[in-house]
């Protein structure tokens, strides 16, 4: 590899020093060193699943650790952009602007395809009634000859896939707003509660209603009150369908949703509820449901007043039980939606459930096993604020477990795949972020893919199998050499439209390399070229964590 003056530095960023030229474009290739170097990659990549990234410096604050390291974690990974704003402003002043976000503005060409998205365009209840009407019609084709069986495979295959197109388009716009977003802890938090709350796209027609689910229910309360967050949950369609809750009825109880809801959304297992309180739980939730239809459906007359229906939400009183209930000690009296509430607050109130998120937000940002001192203090700061998800994540950042955690934390897929993708491009116009989508399938963490109603893991530790850094060095190739394919879109010519990138800049020698090790530092200088070079630095141990 040629040597430091060969490479560009970007002049714009702070005291960074002079700009130097951009090496000579050359094609990729499998040079000796270049084998040698990524074999060296390989068993310290592996090694580093293990043996994290070297100690922080010693200080009382964030203002003592790495600037890109704090990124790495706050952000969905640093880029030039969001170093040069933090660098510029005070790493405690972007944490501040991250933790209480103002308005975003994307790209201009990433906004424009955002908004031409039909899940944009169209609500939810709209397409989705749509697509009922086409399944209905479906089921009406006679099946009985050769013509009609033919017809009818038709357009079953175009019912599914309208119904992959739409949740691809979720997709896709969860994952341009990741790389882009100026909000980038939002983000992060839209991603994990998406998973807290996780629904499986998989299940009847949820692929029509998972992007309206992540972009109502999900996204305007990611860093608000969890209260607020838990009941756009309860009352939306993905959640109630996907938990069964529209099958649960008086004397016909489905106790599905109030299991999870309890042990996997708010106490958490260990809490000291019985079964008991599942059933009544259960009883609380009866009526709670989807309706397609766009009649009312006829409700005996003296319940009519307590119908209610909200897009295609729908509390039938016909399907309630209207006894009193017992949950967690506490007579939740039998009158109807308003139980559900009621429930709510309890729920959200309850010192397990304080303990229970608290913990699953150091599991996040910390990593394995966070100490029961940093849980117990969140866990304070969220009964005092009343469950004020960016006041519980203030309290995280400001301890010294989390300064002590950073660079320790062994990338999941997703960040792995986000953070190579913003690093290398930073506001560059993405153009297809299918690759995206194909690299997390891949990996096994396809976005609204987990089919279990737990989530993805977030132990770092769940990633760190051979096959996922096999993959993950094939994707650093193909971004590194700038043929992954994220600049072409249907009919352009074979050739991407931009260069491949050029990582060797001011931001990792002013910055990123302080925390390579010197094996790694080996590795960089034997590639042969700046698209070895970049794939080098995407397969490192050091990038592979946050």
């Amino acid at each position: 590899m040629p040597d430091e003056r060969l490479i560009s530095r970007d002049s714009a960023l702070p005291s960074f020093g002079e700009g130097l030229p951009i090496i000579p474009v050359t094609d990729m290739h499998a040079s000796r060193t270049g084998k040698t170097a990524l074999l060296i990659l390989a068993v310290s990549g592996l090694m580093a699943c293990a043996t994290p990234r070297g100690q922080q410096p010693k200080g009382a604050g964030l203002e003592h650790a790495h600037l890109d390291a704090v990124l790495n974690r706050i952000t969905w990974g640093v880029n030039t952009s969001s170093y040069r704003e933090a660098a510029s402003g005070g790493i405690e002043r972007y944490i501040h602007e991250q933790l209480h976000p103002g308005s975003d503005a994307l790209p201009a060409e990433v906004q424009a395809q955002i908004d031409a998205m039909t899940i944009t365009q169209r609500p939810m209840n709209e397409l989705v009634i749509q697509l009922e009407h086409r399944r209905r019609q479906l089921d009406a084709i006679a099946n009985d000859d050769e013509k009609g069986g033919a017809q009818r495979r038709a357009a079953q295959r175009d019912y599914q896939e309208e119904l992959n197109r739409l949740a691809h388009e979720a997709a896709a716009r969860s994952l341009l707003r990741d790389v882009y977003s100026h909000n980038q802890l939002l983000e992060q938090m839209t991603w994990f509660w998406m998973n807290h709350f996780n629904v499986h796209q998989g299940k009847q027609n949820l692929r029509a209603m998972v992007g309206d689910y992540e972009e109502h229910a999900i996204r305007p309360h990611a860093l608000g009150k969890f209260r607020d967050l838990l009941r756009a949950t309860v009352y939306h369609p993905a959640m109630l369908r996907y938990l069964d809750n529209e099958r649960n009825a008086v004397n016909h109880l489905n106790e599905n949703y109030a299991r999870e809801l309890m042990e996997l959304h708010t106490l958490g297992v260990d809490a000291g509820y019985t079964q008991k309180d599942v059933q009544e739980l259960a009883r609380i939730l009866t009526g709670l449901g989807i309706s397609l239809e766009a009649a009312m459906p006829p409700v005996r007359r003296n319940l009519q007043d307590q119908y209610v229906r909200r897009g295609l939400f729908e509390f039938n009183p016909n399907r309630h039980d209207y006894g009193n209930k017992v949950l967690l000690g506490t007579t939740v009296r039998g009158r109807g939606l308003s139980e559900v509430d009621e429930a709510i607050d309890m729920l959200c109130r309850h010192p397990a459930t304080a303990r229970f998120i608290s913990r699953k937000l150091a599991l996040y940002f910390v990593g394995d096993a966070p100490s029961a001192e940093l849980v117990e203090r969140m866990a304070d700061t969220f009964t005092r604020t009343d469950g004020q998800i960016a006041a519980t994540l203030e309290t995280l950042f400001s301890s010294p477990e989390f300064r002590q955690s950073l660079g320790h934390a062994f990338k999941d897929p997703i960040h792995y795949v986000v953070s190579a993708v913003r690093l290398a491009y930073d506001q560059k116009p993405l153009l297809n972020p299918q690759p995206m989508i194909g690299w997390l399938n891949r990996m096994g963490e396809p976005l609204y893919g987990r089919p279990t109603p737990d989530g993805y893991p977030l132990s770092p530790s769940s990633w760190t199998s051979s096959g996922q850094m096999a993959t993950r060095f094939e994707i650093a190739k193909v971004i590194g050499s700038g043929s992954a394919g994220l600049f072409k879109t249907e009919g352009m010519q074979a050739q991407e439209r931009p260069a491949f990138p050029q990582l060797a800049n001011a931001l990792y020698f002013d910055a990123l390399q302080k925390s390579f090790s010197a094996t790694t530092r080996l590795a960089l200088e034997q590639a042969a070229s700046q698209q070895e070079w970049n794939m080098f630095l995407l397969s490192s141990p050091e990038f592979m964590h946050r």
